[in-house]
């Protein structure tokens, strides 16, 4: 249900109570003055009548803010969550790691199929971005050194802000005020729509609250400590790696990398030149990363040691067209641009063409990496009716960044970021320029000298310095990484009024600059060739999430057939299911036996993996096991020569001789094939002519 619908609900119970008070108000005063016993039934009966209303919108509205339905028996978010969890858990597709040892928070153990389901989005990410884009895959270390990282501001900035209260207990400032607003806008039915537009405000602009305004609002809504209700500390910020010392003299500080761009760009010399010195190029790594979460929370969601896969693609700053860009731009998918956030609006279907032609996305290459993202994801299973692109606001991107947009994921949870798709323009690559002293550039070779006229932006470092201090630094990268149009404003404005006010994002303030403190002007020559920094777009995944939100979007539960229970299900597409085929023996019967176990050799040579299970269980009960791993299809051996073949939604069944089965199975579960095109082709039948035994 959209917000409109919801503020309508809340404003129809907040009258229908003003109509109960009145009412009963008015039953009162009929019995005190001692009414006709007819008037004072009437009037009660008017009263429970309004009560029975109010029940009603109660429940429409509970159901609008939990996710359930008022009428059809749907699980309402949080049981939904549980029954998803509580499987994930009991099949083992993750666990806590050290559980015996009563665990830590944030590290998850994968087990069989959870790492089968891990394997398999990872395979089909290599080949929907690595193969089909000719990318550089390379495989980095985890451990990093300190320098690395102070150069690429993780060292001063990758922080979260945290809160304390008096025993010592530490929260995350954000997750506490996005709880408060989630628990008011789920549970509580009797506030306001204005109560609740403003509590809906406040969610769509947290990423962007600095402390002062998160510690605000902690302060303004009362939220205390969740575990103690004692009161809180202002937020602070609190960095998020993890620390360690390289070699046995702890000289050399280190960290474990909290993502795995760094090595990427570091190594940008050597991969431009294994490239044969050409732009644009992309490479790519999948690898752990480490964050030493504050509260870590949300399962797979949010977790101390994850898998992250990234993209750099380098590309011309004066170029970021993309040849394969006219396959993309007519997918329409939710996008939620930043005029749409800022004024309350919700997301909408846009055709990417007209994102990237209205200016919405900043560019052909981002525009590209967004549509096969969108690709990506639903050909995993996502639903793309529960996935929308948001573009950060002006306030959250870095002074750097040319545009910034997140592919979220609704689950049970909310929205959920799980997938960062961002122009960061040069910024990376000159600060491992700067600090390392290596030149990680590129160059274009003219066929003639060109006169050309350049802007150049020289911070005056030694004022820069007398007047800010600590600050030098951010202020003289926010200078060199200003645009021309912003400088060029600069210029003028020096020149008219000697000074001007210049926001540095990285500080979140601003300051004031004076004509001594920077040089900016344009000069002409001759070059033979171009050298430039080139730009970055990067799309990273957080694989975790993906799977999780994956996990949710495939559970769904149906009756046994006796109707006395839920069977769990996990709607898996082939290509990302744990097992993709298991084989049953109808009966436990020796020729049959064999007849399995020769399926089995056949499926292994043709690289499909399998279960076989020659079980005395009913056919039944050993369907509701696989269809619960999400197991696509099903091959019941119950002659020597062919055998049926069960899909597991819709519950159908094939006929298929077993010396060609091992070749039907791969088409359909590589997705050469879908069922609809085997089943036109093999003897069938439908679930409806056929009744599936529990027992």
């Amino acid at each position: 249900m959209d917000a409109t619908a919801e503020d309508t609900l809340r404003r129809a119970l907040s009258e229908k109570q003003s109509a109960i008070d009145a009412q009963g108000s008015a039953v009162r005063a009929l019995k005190d003055s001692k009414a006709d016993q007819s008037q004072i039934d009437a009037a009660v009966d008017a009263l429970n009548a309004l009560k029975l209303d109010k029940s009603s919108i109660e429940k429409k509205l509970q159901a609008a803010v939990t996710g359930g339905s008022p009428s059809d028996g749907s699980l309402s978010r949080e049981a939904f969550r549980h029954a998803v969890g509580n499987t994930l858990e009991r099949r083992l597709f993750y666990i806590p790691s050290f559980k015996i040892y009563r665990g830590v928070a944030g590290l998850y153990d994968y087990g069989p199929p959870g790492c089968s389901v891990k394997s398999n989005v990872l395979s089909f990410w290599r080949q929907h971005f690595v193969l089909e884009e000719n990318m550089l895959e390379v495989d980095c270390p985890c451990v990093t050194p300190e320098a690395v990282l102070k150069a690429s501001g993780h060292v001063d900035k990758f922080t979260d802000l945290m809160v304390k209260d008096d025993y010592g207990n530490c929260y995350r400032a954000d997750h506490l005020l996005k709880d408060f607003c989630n628990e008011k806008l789920q549970k509580d039915l009797t506030i306001t729509a204005e109560k609740s537009k403003e509590l809906k405000h406040v969610l769509a602009m947290l990423d962007d609250f600095s402390s002062e305004q998160l510690g605000a609002k902690i302060k303004e809504y009362g939220i205390t400590a969740p575990d103690t209700k004692n009161p809180l500390s202002d937020p602070y910020p609190f960095n998020l790696m993890f620390q360690t010392s390289i070699g046995p003299s702890g000289l050399i500080r280190g960290y474990m990398r909290p993502e795995t761009a760094q090595g990427i760009f570091v190594n940008f010399k050597d991969l431009y030149y294994y490239n044969g010195n050409k732009l644009p190029f992309a490479a790519a790594q999948i690898g752990q990363a480490f964050r030493n979460e504050i509260s870590p929370r949300q399962g797979l969601l949010r977790v101390r040691e994850f898998t992250l896969a990234e993209i750099e693609h380098f590309v011309d700053p004066e170029d970021k067209s993309h040849p394969k860009y006219p396959e993309v731009e007519n997918l329409e998918f939710l996008m939620f641009p930043r005029e749409e956030q800022m004024s309350g609006q919700s997301a909408k279907v846009i055709r990417l063409g007209d994102a990237v032609s209205k200016g919405i996305v900043n560019n052909e290459t981002l525009g590209y990496f967004i549509g096969r993202v969108y690709l990506f994801l639903t050909r995993l299973g996502i639903d793309k009716e529960r996935l929308r692109f948001r573009q950060h606001l002006a306030n959250e991107m870095a002074h750097y960044a040319a545009d910034c947009w997140d592919a979220e994921i609704e689950c049970s949870y909310g929205w959920i970021e799980c997938v960062g798709i961002a122009d960061r323009s040069a910024y990376d690559l000159r600060a491992h320029t700067e600090n390392s002293k290596v030149a990680l550039v590129a160059s274009e070779k003219f066929a003639e000298p060109k006169e050309v006229e350049k802007l150049v932006i020289t911070p005056v470092k030694k004022e820069l310095g007398l007047a800010f201090k600590a600050d030098q630094r951010n202020i003289v990268e926010a200078l060199e990484a200003m645009k021309e149009k912003e400088a060029i404003e600069m210029k003028s404005s020096l020149e008219s009024k000697g000074e001007v006010e210049f926001f540095v994002c990285t500080l979140g303030k601003t300051m004031t600059i004076k004509k001594n403190m920077v040089s900016i002007s344009k000069e002409k020559r001759k070059e033979h060739q171009r050298v430039f920094t080139p730009s970055v777009i990067e799309p990273s995944f957080g694989i975790g999430r993906i799977i999780y939100c994956l996990f949710e979007h495939c559970f769904y539960t149906r009756p046994s057939k006796a109707g006395d229970e839920q069977l769990n299900v996990f709607r898996f597409p082939p290509l990302v299911a744990p097992i993709k085929c298991t084989v049953f023996p109808l009966v436990q019967n020796k020729k049959y036996e064999e007849v399995a176990t020769a399926i089995s050799r056949s499926l292994t040579a043709a690289k499909i993996s399998h279960k076989i299970d020659v079980t005395g269980t009913s056919i039944g009960k050993r369907y509701a096991r696989t269809d619960e791993l999400g197991v696509p299809f099903a091959i019941t051996v119950d002659s020597t020569t062919s055998v049926t073949v069960r899909e597991r939604d819709s519950k159908d069944q094939i006929r298929v001789n077993v010396e060609e089965l091992a070749a039907v199975m791969r088409l359909v579960t590589e997705g050469q094939s879908t069922w609809a095109d085997v089943w036109s082709r093999f003897p069938h039948h439908s679930a409806g002519s056929t009744e599936e035994s529990d027992d």
